[in-house]
């Protein structure tokens, strides 16, 4: 514990420094993460890093999972359902299918159970790679929603693959009704876990005197008691959390205060960073144990890196084609939904662009450290030390190249210039806060006219929302004045809520003002 701790400690403080000199350097901070731990590996006298594979799902992926949900535009993962549903479970089994044949062929000992592992543990991109990356250029809100949705649901679908992989591994057979019938428990069970969990922890925070502390507290471990309890009756975890998270974030102003809100953002953007931080940083640091693995088993380096080119050049090529074969299919079926991108040349770049977005990270690693070291048997699992390298490859290689090129992709198709509208989105957003303001007004015009004719205070009242000011002025706010202007914010909030049903105003701009009208509450009620 004594060598552990400050070496963790020191893990937090790398991940910190270089998070800021990525950020100078401006390229995504999880590609300096992996070269900084690659490179920190080859420090002599360090402990080697080695997790529990039981433990690597349950510490890392729940939380990040639930974050995911929360921080997604549900309303735009409806209205782009299809593309999602199709990358997030077409895409995934084509490329797993795609690598498993490949693997079987190439790779000699790789059965096609074996290459149906490997290809569920390196099928779903990763969502933190991806949205750090994509931050540096000017994407459409509609790719965004896509990318995000396609990341959050793609890992369930992996992984139940994964799943139904390493149990033939395990038996040497396949049983079609058994797994179709498993399949669907894992599906609709792990669901309504999650549903049901959500529920009860929704009814908990509003029934429970629970102040800001305690909700952020219980929203720290509902994720990973939603993934317990789905694990522990064989449904999928993924699903359970993925499912009560969204669920939960659709309630958040019903039953987390102000407060809650806004101490929560911060804590769990934090906690996120450090978990990614780490998670990405063990990717490298993983590495020399790879390595011991294989020269155990006698498998070369380089040919151990050549399967792993191998390997990522399939998952590369699987996407870009799924990624045209789903714009042919939308200008076959569904023409009037084609992106209008200035000309038919560019229009064909956008796929490039998406499937050029397939950088791998935290769930193929998880799943590839999640290998058992022996069978239900005892005999040591086949091909592990390789799967490892082969995903460690695949994750670099992707992130690296991909990651490093992915802005200058984007840039130079110029395949989202006439789909950036920054335009569309400030009138937007000027229409967002404009009908906004004609409801304070009637608001207050309606509820309290008698007051707002007789008493001055009630003018400077609508006076102090317009200006927005931090000003002493409101600390010298009454309670009974005090209570009228919290009435007034909710009754804001719930005017968002109906706004959010305009197509043209972007959750992400309603998620904006109803932090805005959070931090004005807490103001108030700490002057």
């Amino acid at each position: 514990m004594h060598t552990i701790l400050p070496f963790l400690l020191a893990m937090v403080a790398a991940v910190v420094l270089l998070e800021m000199w990525a950020a100078k350097l401006r390229i995504a901070y999880p590609i300096l993460l992996v070269v900084a731990g690659l490179i920190i590996s080859f420090i002599p006298g360090l402990p080697i890093v080695r997790i529990n594979p039981d433990l690597i799902f349950f510490i890392f992926l729940p939380p990040l999972l639930f974050d995911a949900s929360w921080s997604i535009s549900f309303k735009e993962m409806k209205k782009w359902w299809r593309i999602i549903g199709s990358f997030a479970f077409l895409v995934v089994f084509f490329t797993a299918l795609s690598v498993a044949i490949i693997a079987n062929h190439y790779i000699p000992g790789f059965s096609i159970a074996l290459g149906f592992l490997l290809g569920g543990i390196v099928a779903p991109p990763d969502a933190v790679s991806t949205a750090a990356i994509t931050g540096f250029v000017k994407i459409p809100k509609a790719t965004s929603a896509i990318l995000e949705g396609e990341s959050l649901l793609n890992d369930a679908s992996a992984l139940i693959i994964f799943r139904f992989a390493l149990v033939a591994v395990g038996t040497g057979q396949f049983i079609w009704h058994q797994a179709a019938l498993s399949f669907l428990w894992i599906v609709i069970g792990g669901t309504g876990i999650g549903l049901l969990l959500g529920w009860i922890f929704v009814q908990a925070h509003k029934r429970l005197p629970t102040d800001a502390s305690a909700d952020v507290a219980l929203t720290l471990i509902e994720p990973y008691f939603m993934y317990w309890v789905a694990e522990e009756l064989h449904c999928s975890g993924v699903l359970a959390v993925v499912a009560g998270g969204l669920f939960m974030s659709a309630r958040r102003l019903v039953f987390l205060n102000s407060a809650s809100r806004v101490q929560g953002f911060s804590v769990w953007e934090s906690f996120v960073f450090i978990l990614n931080g780490i998670i990405f940083l063990i990717i490298g640091l993983d590495l020399p144990e790879i390595v011991e693995g294989l020269h155990a088993k006698g498998i070369p380096v380089s040919t151990a890196i050549n399967y792993g080119l191998l390997v990522t050049g399939v998952l590369i090529a699987a996407r870009m084609i799924s990624a045209y074969a789903a714009m042919l299919a939308t200008y076959i079926f569904r023409p009037g939904v084609v992106p209008r991108a200035g000309s038919a040349a560019r229009v064909w770049l956008i796929p490039l662009t998406l499937g050029w977005s397939g950088m791998r990270g935290v769930v193929s690693l998880a799943a590839a450290l999640s290998i058992p070291m022996v069978l239900d048997n005892g005999t040591e699992f086949p091909q592990r030390n390789l799967i490892l390298f082969v995903t460690f490859v695949a994750i670099l290689l992707t992130l690296v190249i991909q990651g490093l090129t992915l802005p200058w992709v984007i840039k130079k198709s110029h395949a989202f210039d006439n789909l950036t509208n920054d335009e569309k989105e400030k009138i937007a957003r000027r229409n967002m806060k404009h009908g906004l303001k004609r409801h304070v007004h009637e608001f207050l015009t309606i509820k309290f006219e008698k007051e707002l004719n007789d008493h001055a205070g009630m003018q400077s009242l609508l006076k102090l929302w317009e200006q927005r000011q931090r000003a002493a002025e409101g600390s010298l706010m009454g309670e009974k004045k005090k209570a009228v202007f919290f009435e007034l914010l909710e009754s804001q909030r719930r005017f968002l809520t109906e706004m959010n049903k305009d197509p043209d105003i972007s959750e992400e701009m309603i998620r904006e003002q109803l932090y805005q009208i959070d931090l004005e509450e807490e103001r108030l009620r700490r002057s």
